[in-house]
């Protein structure tokens, strides 16, 4: 029977970080985890915030709005 090893998620991190760092270089390194924002905030709550005041009818209203200034700009 073998025993498996488990890393903490810590350790992974880390190794992940060396395997990096060795491939991609310090600067690539940088750049690549810059992709990568966990952000802040609760989006799904903050969506309902700003949403709350929509309804269908009144987004279609804006789209001919829309449509009609940029109409408009054209001619």
């Amino acid at each position: 029977m073998s025993v498996a090893n488990y890393k903490t998620d810590y350790e992974i991190q880390q190794t992940a970080f060396d395997v990096l760092h060795k491939q991609l270089g310090i600067s690539n390194l940088i750049r690549f985890m810059q992709q990568y924002d966990k952000g802040y905030g609760n989006y799904t709550f903050d969506r309902d915030q700003w949403q709350n005041n929509y309804t269908v009818d009144s987004l279609f209203a804006e789209t001919e709005v829309n449509k009609t200034k940029q109409n408009i700009k054209k001619t």
